[in-house]
């Protein structure tokens, strides 16, 4: 699987259709861009869309941004070009939506690597990831996970999902839990990242911080959004506190005592201090990175 110490809080949807949110979309602090070209775009725009993002992928600086594209389904006939128009314009990451099965996953990396051969790209160079919207995808999520080398992350669209299911989105999640802890496991399996799904209503955003919350308990790496207002709130959320920033702090440092030493042995305050501790203290490190808590260097900075 890829594996990436890239922080992923943040995927936020832009429609294939919208010219200004796409030439916009860099400024807005997402850790993730994806650019829509499926649920967001009606049929006789597909074409015209597709063709509106690739020119922007081709024109604008989209910053340190992760610059993703969800495609039309296999079952379209706007698949194929899809992947093609994208892999020439050099996309980080394709998404494929409604996978059920591992085959959905190879079908799409056989198509990529074709593409990539075609247009002189680099063959491996295009990573993939899935949307799990269905029942069958939930069941299968382990070996649609495990199904490429090219998987960065998978992910939970809700809305299809329950529709699947015979329920609706209710306010406190428990038609999700499931999936929820389904997806989580089967990425965490398999080395990649979960994202969870997005909240529709803007107008509540007790409720929208409420499952954030929820979600970075489970585990999830980040979270979708459709408006950049909801950016700030994920990452309000998956800022670490000033205790986990001084634990990792001094988790950072004794690593690197223990290197200067030459020893493999390393603790603090008589504790050793695991793998599993080591990579919390840096991913700890990496979210106060990112909320510009503290310098590259891992020193705070004075507010």
């Amino acid at each position: 699987m890829v594996t990436s110490e890239r922080l992923r809080r943040t995927m936020m949807f832009v429609p294939g259709n919208n010219p200004g949110l796409i030439k916009d979309a860099g400024i807005f602090g997402a850790d993730s861009i994806m650019f829509d070209l499926e649920d967001a775009v009606s049929l006789p725009e597909k074409d015209a869309a597709r063709y509106l993002v690739y020119e922007a992928l081709s024109r604008f600086d989209y910053g340190d941004a992760e610059r993703v594209v969800r495609i039309n389904g296999l079952d379209t006939p706007f698949y194929q070009n899809d992947i093609k128009a994208m892999v020439k314009a050099g996309i980080d990451v394709i998404r494929l939506p409604k996978t059920e099965s591992a085959e959905m996953v190879q079908e799409l990396e056989n198509l990529v690597a074709a593409a990539e051969q075609e247009f002189g790209k680099e063959v491996g160079s295009t990573n993939l990831m899935a949307a799990i919207e269905s029942a069958k995808g939930v069941v299968n999520a382990n070996e649609i996970a495990a199904a490429s080398n090219r998987m960065i992350g998978i992910a939970l669209s809700a809305e299809d999902y329950t529709t699947d299911m015979k329920t609706h989105r209710y306010p406190d999640g428990q038609e999700l839990l499931y999936a929820r802890n389904v997806i989580l496991h089967a990425a965490r399996a398999a080395g990649i990242a979960a994202f969870d799904t997005v909240f529709t209503n803007l107008d509540d955003e007790e409720g929208f911080i409420r499952e954030t919350k929820l979600i970075h308990q489970l585990g999830f790496d980040g979270k979708s959004v459709i408006n950049p207002r909801q950016i700030p709130l994920v990452n309000q959320v998956y800022q670490p506190s000033q205790k986990e920033i001084a634990n990792a702090q001094n988790v950072i440092m004794a690593i690197k005592a223990a290197r200067q030493k030459g020893s493999g042995v390393i603790a603090i305050n008589g504790q050793m201090v695991d793998r599993p501790v080591a990579l919390r203290a840096k991913r700890v490190m990496a979210l106060a990175q990112a909320n510009h808590l503290v310098d590259q260097e891992g020193n705070n900075i004075e507010e």
